[in-house]
Order: structure tokens, then sequence, then C-alpha cells
């Protein structure tokens, strides 16, 4: 079960409509998980679940192409600099996972997130009154949701389909509250989905870091990057705003989120503005990346 890995790109249709025992006994283990990780205060079960994974984590097998991909973004850095960072980013990770258990409780506490917009976002929301909403896999992500409520948009996303369809489920009904719009599984559906909820006046979400072997290669850190153009280009057909969020952890379950606006281009050659957008996006994300590498998943396969 990879609850957090945007690599894991099986389908909850895969599986057989009566579930087996090892399907049952995941889901099981899950709910077990669930269940200590709520009975625990907030702050307990998120520092529990990040020593832990900063302990165990580096002994498996994702750690070396964490590193790996570390030394190829950050040649300059010696190899423990690149440990540490490393390390840093399993924990995060850990404290993300046991936060999605208490994501409600973290929602209605107004004193855990700071919300920082740019004026440009600002005056882009009050004229559109919808965006087209990017962010990565950061701090802790679904706290974006949360920012982008604060700032008056009403988000519908998608997300990664998990394995066990019997996880999916649960994992769906934990986040729902955050998207008004529905929250829907990535598929040749999803597209349509989107398109029709912006039409009803809402906004859409999207995470913009993951590899898109389909997509048009961009530079990302020196390197290229396969990555989904759908962002750029429904933005710029719809006449829409692209704003750019991320979350910065700033203490035990506190967050800060720093919302931005991605300049979007017209001019009569639609697919080099496209592509010029998605450049902007993914330059950004690199600039936020640089300034906190241990806040973001290093682990996935985002060049290839």
């Amino acid at each position: 079960m990879n609850f957090f890995d945007p690599d894991d790109r099986s389908s909850a249709a895969d599986a057989p409509p009566s579930y087996g025992l090892m399907t049952r006994a995941e889901h099981g283990l899950f709910r077990l998980m669930a269940a200590l990780l709520r009975a625990l205060p907030l702050e307990v079960a998120s520092g529990l679940s990040g020593r832990l994974w900063r302990l165990v984590a580096p002994r498996l097998r994702r750690h070396p192409r964490t590193l790996e991909h570390l030394a190829q973004a950050f040649p300059e850095k010696s190899p423990a600099e690149r440990e540490e960072i490393a390390r840093d980013m399993w924990e995060f990770l850990g404290r993300t996972f046991a936060e999605a258990f208490h994501l409600e409780e973290i929602a209605a506490d107004p004193t855990r997130l700071e919300v920082v917009a740019t004026d440009a976002v600002k005056m882009a929301v009050a004229e559109h009154g919808r965006a087209v909403t990017v962010s990565l896999h950061m701090g802790n992500w679904e706290i974006a949701a949360v920012s982008a409520a604060r700032i008056g948009l009403d988000l519908a996303g998608v997300y990664q389909s998990i394995k066990n369809p019997l996880v999916e489920r649960d994992v769906v009904r934990m986040r729902s509250f955050l998207y008004p719009g529905g929250l829907f599984p990535k598929g040749p559906d999803a597209a349509r989905v989107l398109l029709r909820r912006l039409t009803e006046g809402r906004s859409i979400a999207i995470l913009a870091d993951t590899r898109d072997g389909k997509g048009i290669s961009v530079d990302f850190f020196g390197r290229e990057a396969p990555t989904g153009p759908f962002a750029a280009a429904i933005a710029r057909s719809r006449g829409l705003p692209i704003v750019a969020g991320r979350i910065i952890r700033t203490g035990p379950v506190r967050f800060r989120a720093e919302i931005d606006l991605v300049p979007i281009r017209i001019t009569d050659d639609k697919d080099a503005d496209v592509r010029a957008a998605t450049q902007a996006i993914q330059s950004l994300f690199e600039r936020w990346i640089r300034e906190y590498p241990g806040q973001w998943m290093w682990s996935h396969r985002r060049w290839g």
C-alpha cells in the first residue's frame, strides 16, 4: 500500500469484485494504524511517526533512489549533507502520514496554518472567482486545500488511485471534506470532470510535480523532466489564472502556505504558450524546493 507514492499507477478498478484475504488483511492493518494514530494527540502522532520513518526508511529500497536524485540536483553538496536532506524528507513523510488521520482537526484550527498570498493572487481571485491551482509534494500537501479555501477558492481535485480498493475508500473519505467540488481518481475521465467543475465556477487542484510519461519535457534541476501540460493548457484556453502554492513546515504541526501567481502569455503560438507556462510552474517549484530541500519528496521518479 503506497499511500504517499505518486509512482503507484495501479487502479482500484484492477481489483476483483470480491476482495481476497490479502486485500482484507491489508485493509485491516490500515484501519488498525488509523485507530492507533487517531487515539494519540496530534503532535504526539506526528512526531512519533516522523521519528519512526526517519529511522526505518533509510534502510529500505527507495533510499538509494532518493540519494541518487539528490546527488544529481545538488552535486555541490557533500554525501553527508545529502544524507541529512534525505532523512529530513523521510521524517516529513512520516509526519504527513500520521497527520492524514487528523486532517479535520488541523483544518479546524486556524492557528496551525498561516496563509501568505501575493497581491497578484488576491487580485486574480477577486477578478475571476476561480483558478487552476497547482501544488507539489512539500510540507504537508493536503493542507494546501485548506489555504485555497482561505483565499476564496472552491476546489475540485484529483488523486492517484491506491491499489487496495478498501484502503482507497477510507483514504478518500478522510480527504474529501477538503474538496467541496469533489475528489476524483486520475484516469481517462478526470480531465472531463475537472473541465465541468470549472464551467460550474469552481477551481481545480493539481499536484503538478510528478512525472507524466505522455507529457512534454521541461527543465527541472538541470535535467529534462516529462511533465503534464494540463494545468497550463486549460488555464490558457479558459483565460484563468494559475495559482501555485506550497506548504512549509514551521514547527510541530505548524505550517505556512505561500501562494503566488504563475504568468501565462497569450500569443498566436498556443503550444509555445503552454510550454512556457509549464516551464514557469516547474521553475517556481525548483526555486521553492531549493529553499527547503528536506521538505520535498525526492523518492519518486520525477525524471524517469
